[in-house]
């Protein structure tokens, strides 16, 4: 009784301005590398004379795989995110080794940062600031469609040793994200691959993009985004979340980057979970009039939620250090207020989280890799450190083989990503044997360069689409 008491004063005064000023979910607009490509293949948005309203009475709904003859098709899912503190990417900044493109390659990158521009109130109330978005995707672009023989030069030569060093000792040497492994072993042999950018969506400081093999783009349909702002007022962009979906083949998708209510006192958790469930109730996708798509995030297939959750250690500060020293994850993760919002009755009951075996994420000092509060510095305001950046799933048909952070001292946040297998349903009558191919592990066999789909006078083309 008395949390739903506190949920409800937290939500009053947003449910109030958001009423005053309209706020709508979020513009359809967004940069992709394909617009409306002539090989697309969309379905009437009218089909059978129905119009928007009537077709939820009078349309044949959407069948779902089971009922069709499909076959599942397997797909390896690389999900992150990064809070990178408003500090704009240096022109060096390596990311192949943050985006595991030795291990690699996967067929599917989702990748979710937050405070891209500094939260200032320009930012949040000014003009669109995506220049600096632009600039992380040229650098992921980079990353992604760098040949492996070439990135293995860039490290000195092959061979995969693990580690989690730092290359950023020297003064000239390139900036460099690397993922903390227990192993190593690059895979070695691996043709070059070419990624495309499907969707690129930037809300404030939140930016979530999603790139796919070239060979897979043309089963991508029906992208569409979503945003919703629960900052300032309860509807500002600062803090909110992007959302974006899509089908692969017969199966939607839907990933989520949260950027949710900071604070570490007492209470302070009641906002992030109010947070979530305005994102969870107010992000809403177009039906596609007689297609009867899934609106809500919960309604598609495949689920991924990502971000800065800024979800706290519910312990004395003193005591959370302690701990952290020892790496007595057990005790912190007894502790941590996600963990408790994930089980029954919590704002994230029904989702999934693999287990943590990592350092906490918050607070660094930047360049440093000393937590915020240790350095003895007079006046400073302590933070205790917590695992507020994290990666949860909803629904079947996904299973997280990695979770783990990685090494950046670019912000006061640590990168964490995961990798998915996803099963994707797919039908058997089109172009069967060639989707195949493309799709099951039969690339190093079946692909050679002159079979990839490059088409590089797109390459460098970012336009905004509006699709179905």
């Amino acid at each position: 009784m008395l949390e739903n008491q506190k949920q409800a004063e937290v939500l009053w005064p947003r449910l109030v301005a958001n009423k005053l000023f309209r706020k709508t979910s979020g513009s359809h607009a967004f940069v992709a590398d394909f617009p409306l490509a002539e090989d697309d293949v969309f379905e009437p948005e009218y089909g059978g004379g129905c119009s928007p309203d009537a077709d939820a009475s009078r349309c044949v709904k959407r069948q779902r795989p089971q009922e069709r003859n499909n076959k599942t098709l397997k797909y390896k899912v690389f999900a992150s995110t990064w809070n990178v503190g408003g500090v704009a990417p240096p022109e060096d900044l390596d990311l192949s080794d943050w985006l595991d493109a030795s291990n690699g390659p996967y067929d599917m990158y989702v990748l979710g940062f937050q405070e891209v521009v500094p939260l200032r109130a320009r930012n949040v109330l000014g003009a669109d600031k995506s220049r600096i978005g632009m600039r992380w995707n040229e650098l992921i672009r980079a990353a992604l469609n760098r040949s492996p023989s070439s990135h293995e030069q860039k490290n000195g030569g092959g061979g995969g040793g693990g580690g989690g060093g730092t290359s950023e000792s020297g003064n000239k040497q390139p900036q460099k994200v690397h993922p903390v492994r227990d192993g190593g072993g690059g895979s070695g042999g691996e043709l070059a691959r070419e990624y495309r950018c499907v969707v690129s969506k930037q809300m404030v400081g939140i930016l979530l993009t999603v790139w796919v093999r070239a060979d897979l783009r043309r089963f991508v349909r029906r992208a569409s985004v979503s945003c919703v702002g629960c900052g300032v007022m309860g509807c500002l962009g600062n803090k909110g979340a992007v959302s974006v979906r899509f089908w692969l083949h017969d199966t939607s998708f839907c990933f989520v980057c949260c950027h949710l209510a900071s604070g570490g006192r007492e209470g302070d958790e009641a906002h992030r979970n109010a947070d979530a469930t305005e994102i969870l109730a107010r992000t809403a996708f177009p039906r596609g009039h007689a297609l009867n798509l899934p609106q809500k995030i919960l309604d598609h297939d495949r689920v991924i939620l990502l971000g800065d959750l800024n979800y706290r250690i519910s312990l004395p500060e003193a005591k959370t250090r302690l701990l952290v020293e020892r790496q007595d994850w057990k005790t912190l993760l007894e502790n941590d207020q996600l963990r408790g919002e994930v089980c029954e009755g919590g704002a994230f009951q029904g989702w999934h989280e693999g287990a943590i075996t990592f350092s906490p994420t918050y607070k660094y000092y930047p360049n440093s890799d000393t937590y915020y509060g240790c350095g003895g510095r007079r006046g400073e305001k302590r933070r205790a450190p917590a695992w507020c950046d994290r990666i949860l799933w909803h629904g079947a048909g996904l299973r997280q083989e990695q979770y783990d952070r990685c090494e950046s001292r670019l912000s006061d946040h640590r990168p964490v990503r995961a990798v998915f297998t996803v099963e994707v349903d797919a039908p058997r009558n089109l172009n069967s044997l060639r989707s195949f191919f493309m799709s099951e592990r039969f690339d190093r066999v079946a692909s050679s360069p002159d079979r990839l789909l490059i088409r590089t006078k797109d390459m460098n083309s970012a336009r905004f689409t509006d699709n179905v």
